[in-house]
Order: structure tokens, then sequence, then C-alpha cells
């Protein structure tokens, strides 16, 4: 019933002064008023610290975050707990992470918790090493949320009771199981798991890093079927099999298939194991009470973890299956589908530091989780920050529709306040062209700024931070060597004695211009009013007004100088460029 429901709020429009997040959180609402009434919502979300946690693994918390913002504003109580699955098995080691090599092949099998962080790290094992990253990134976004480590969880004995009534049920949930199973030869398909409808190997890192990590489904053997896997007492890995249980007693036999080691335990006081995933995810439902959690679209596949797991949360554990979406992938410009084992996987913190907050925030706000979109590094990066500027003029003139104040609105802040912003919010694309122009020097930096605007300079960086920093960042981090900006340092005097006598008439008007219009806006008119000029036109004739050569005049113009500038046919937009460069040297470098 969750699953149809949640389809339809899917799919719905709505009105344009409700936006998505609004729609669930009506819903989260509605359901927690009927499950659990006068206690706290609570929403959920998995990870995976089994390698970086990347963008794609940040909508699984992102999606919760801003419903659970939006219930926070209405005055409720609201729990987002974010369960660390720390207590997965290491299934292999990522590619690319610092500070690793072959011989971390050997904890394989072992908890999260229980293999050694890469080395050089200050963290005591793999799974915190990867946690922290992710734990100030979602500080930075100021995400508010209740973690749970699943180390902690069964080591403790907390899940006991649940365990062992898995156990004693154990013949119901491998009934429920096998409604999916396949009856294929397993040798056939060594890649496919039994009950699992395959999928991609994109898919497949893609919901590791979501908690939804392709495992068996229990163990089977001459003892039957167990929804239970010990951690080997002699290597400390899960390649166990259960031998046999008494429901009586609780005692517990397992063989390991690596080193042959048996034991016999009492399971009413063993906490060396977990129940398998698919069993594990329901369990947890039921247990701390899941409203609303999304999951990867990898689950929408007959046998998948969430719709095996509403079947066991609801027969086996006497719980509901939360309501939320199937979420979309996320991408990066240039990039395939992400995978947390591939290394180069971009990482929230990475886009934190090319990004403020509020951006980043905006592009999960801004599109339903059954929406794909992609994160920038590349040049898009300036494209999205001009959207972004264009959206929050918008919003403070009152144009702005409903549906994307309120987007701008979870992007700013949350119900706890807003978020630490940019005092003077100046063009990112300037910015990254300053920085790239003066390769960082910050007293250059100042001075260009302080230009852009006589009436109203900049006269420290400090108000232009962080976007600034970010900015450095990006031209530093992610524009290749090959199209970075570097100025002449002495004129092309090949070049400039070649130049027919129309291009040495604009260059003559350009310089001629260049103290009446030595700011950004005047320069802007400036470099796009020479060609109009030399055509015979008004030098603030509009678009409508002129022919449609004048454009490719302007574009031959601008190539002209950003060869002589800088050598290249392309760069920076030209008014900061000549900001940048400053106007003696534009004299110099432009004299023929």
């Amino acid at each position: 019933m969750a699953e149809k429901d949640d389809r339809i709020v899917a799919q719905s429009t709505g009105a344009d002064t409700q936006d998505w997040v609004s729609r669930y959180a009506d819903d989260v609402i509605a359901e927690s008023e009927r499950r659990a009434p006068g206690k706290p919502v609570v929403v959920a979300s998995g990870l995976s610290p089994s390698g970086p946690i990347h963008l794609g693994n940040l909508r699984e918390v992102m999606t919760p975050h801003l419903v659970a913002d939006e219930i926070r504003r209405r005055g409720y109580t609201v729990r987002h707990l974010i369960s660390w699955d720390d207590y997965d098995r290491y299934r292999k080691v990522p590619n690319g992470v610092p500070g690793t090599d072959a011989s971390w092949a050997e904890h394989i099998g072992k908890p999260l918790t229980s293999v050694p962080a890469p080395a050089g790290s200050e963290y005591p094992n793999w799974a915190e090493h990867f946690k922290a990253a992710m734990v100030q990134a979602l500080a930075d976004l100021g995400v508010e949320f209740d973690g749970i480590s699943q180390t902690e969880q069964y080591t403790s004995g907390t899940y006991r009771e649940q365990i062992l009534h898995a156990m004693k049920h154990r013949g119901d949930i491998d009934a429920i199981l096998d409604q999916y199973r396949t009856k294929k030869d397993p040798k056939k398909a060594p890649k496919q798991q039994q009950g699992q409808k395959p999928v991609d190997e994109a898919e497949l890192e893609a919901a590791e890093g979501s908690g939804a990590a392709s495992e068996d489904d229990g163990s089977g053997g001459t003892g039957g079927y167990y929804p239970y896997k010990p951690f080997c007492g002699e290597c400390g890995k899960d390649l166990t099999t259960v031998t046999s249980y008494d429901d009586d007693t609780t005692e517990l036999s397992y063989t390991c298939t690596l080193d042959g080691f048996t034991e016999t335990v009492r399971l009413s006081e063993f906490n060396r194991g977990k129940l398998v995933w698919k069993v594990d995810w329901p369990m947890r439902w039921a247990y701390e009470g899941v409203i609303f959690e999304p999951s990867g679209v990898d689950h929408s596949s007959p046998g998948s973890s969430f719709q095996v797991g509403g079947q066991i949360v609801d027969q086996v554990f006497g719980g509901k299956q939360p309501i939320g979406p199937m979420y979309a992938f996320v991408g990066i410009s240039g990039m395939a589908k992400m995978s947390s084992s591939k290394g180069g996987v971009p990482t929230p913190g990475d886009a934190l530091e090319i990004m403020e907050p509020q951006i980043l925030r905006w592009l999960y706000a801004r599109r339903r989780p059954n929406q794909s979109f992609k994160i920038a590094f590349d040049q898009e990066i300036q494209r999205l920050y001009d959207e972004w500027d264009k959206l929050s003029a918008k919003v403070a003139d009152g144009t702005v529709l409903p549906a994307d104040a309120a987007a701008h609105s979870r992007a700013v802040g949350t119900a706890a306040g807003e978020l630490p912003r940019t005092e003077r919010p100046l063009a990112y694309r300037t910015l990254a062209a300053a920085a790239d122009v003066t390769a960082g020097d910050e007293e250059q930096i100042l001075r260009i700024l302080s230009e852009l605007d006589p009436e109203n300079p900049v006269t420290d960086l400090t108000p232009v931070r962080p976007r600034l920093d970010k900015a450095e960042a990006w031209i530093s981090k992610y524009v290749p060597a090959e199209s970075r900006t570097i100025v002449r340092t002495e004129p092309d005097t090949e070049a400039l004695a070649g130049l027919d006598d129309a291009s040495r008439a604009s260059i003559a008007l350009l310089l001629d211009g260049l103290d009446e219009h030595w700011s950004l806006d005047g320069l802007t008119h400036l470099v796009y009013g020479v060609p109009k000029v030399q055509a015979g036109y008004p030098a603030d004739a509009t678009a409508k007004e002129l022919p449609a050569e004048i454009k490719t005049a302007q574009r031959s113009f601008f190539a002209l100088l950003y060869h002589l500038l800088v050598g290249r046919d392309t760069g920076p937009r030209l008014p900061t460029l000549l900001l940048a460069v400053g106007a003696d040297r534009v004299r110099k470098l432009l004299a023929a």
C-alpha cells in the first residue's frame, strides 16, 4: 500500500504553490499520525562507509533531510536517522584510494570497522576514516541527523531480540525470499545472486554505497536456511555457514568455509554477527519506526531489497514499510554514473571545495527525486552560478515563481536558520577569471575586483569570500593546464604587423574608449559596441535593431583580442580579462 501511495505522490504535478518537498511532507505527517500519533516523525537514510561516500549517495541523505526540514518548519519534532552500515562486510579494495594496496584484500569479508584505515589516516579503522569526511560535509550543508553505528548496535546486543525472532521465523523468511529466487543453474550466471535481477556494474556499485550492498540472502546448506551470518571466531570474516540452530536453547553452530574453524555458541549471548541485508533492513524499519526512507532505482526490480523488505517487515516483524521515492542517479559533467569503488569519483567534500553549500543544496532541492541530474566540475559550474544568481535576484525583487522560491529557501537555510553566506556575491565566472589570470595573487585579485564597479569598489576580499575561495579552488584543481589563461608578456609583433585596416580600426576604437569605460559594465558595453560602431550603428543598438552579421563581427573581434592578449581564440569574459590585464598592459599588447 505504501508503494502505491508513493507512486501517486511521485507522479503528481501539484499546484505551482507547492513543491515536491511540501507534498512529501504532507504525506509523511499524515502517515506518522496514523502509525505513531504523538511521537516524533522518523525519517531515515543508510550509508555504507565502504569507500569514499560520493555525490550519488548524498541523494540518499538530502531527500529525507529536505522533507524532515520542511516538517520541522511546520513545528513538528523529527528524527532523521542515518544508519552507518559499518558492520557490513568489506567487499573489495576500492580503486584510487590513497594509502591502500593489494595487501588490503586480505581483509575482505571482515566488518568495515575491523579493517585498518588507509595508511596515514588519523582514524582507527576503515569505516571511521570514510565516515569522517561525510560527517564534515553534512555539517557544512546544515544537515541535522542522529547517527547510528550498526557495529555498535549489533555488538552491544541491541538487536538480540530481533535476531532471535528472525531465527525463530526463518521458515517464513525463506518462503518470502523463495518467491523471487531463480531456478537457473547458478554456475551459468556466477555474477548473479539468487533472488536478484541482473543489473549492470555501475548500478551494483551505486547500490553498494546506499546500503543495498549485493550479498546473499542467508545461510543455506545441510542445516537449512538461516537469516544470520556469524563472523568467524578465528579469521574474523563472514565466510561462514550456519550448520544447526536450536530455538529453545538458542545454540548455534557454524563452520568457516575459509579456514575450517567451527564453533557452537548461544545466540542469546553472542554478538559477533548480523542479519543478512534483506532481513536486516526491514528489521530496522520496525525497530526504529521509520515512516519515510528513499531508495535507489535498483530497488525497483523484482526481488529487490525494498520489495522483499516490505513483505518481511509486515509478515515477520509486525511493522510497516516506509513510504518514500525511488531516487534517480546523480552524475558529473563529463563522467558516467558514479561508483564508490571507482577511483576519482567526487564526494560531497570535493563539491564543497568549489561551490558554496547553498548551491549544492539547491541542486538536490530543485529536482524531484526521480529526476536524474549532473553536478558540474567543468565549465558548466559558471553557468550554474549564473543561474543561481539570477534566481536570487528574482527572489529579491519578488518576481520568482512559487516552486522556485521554495527551492531557493530550502537551499539558503534550514529550520534552524540561514547557512553562512558570501556577503558580496560577485559573479563566479568573474572571480574565477581573476584567480586564473593572476595565478591566485591576492593583491592583483583585489585590484581587479576594486575596478569592477568604481561607484561601489571592493576594498577588502573578506566580503567576497567564501565564493572567491571556491572559484580559486575550481581554477586550480579542475581547469586543465591547457585551458588556463596566461597573458602575453610581450606584444605579438608579427600578428600586429599583419592586421588588416578593419582590425586596426577596431583595436583603435577599443583603446580610445578604455579610460572612459574602465569598469565591468563599461568594458562590456565597449567590447560589444566596437563592431556595431564599425558597421555604422550606435554602440547601444539592441539585437533587434541589428543585422545577424553583427554577431559574426563581434565573435571575430573577440577572437582577435583573445589571440593578441592570451594567444588563444577563447578565454575568460573579455571585460573581466581586460580588467585583469590592466589598462597600461592592454595598451602595450594591442598597440600596433
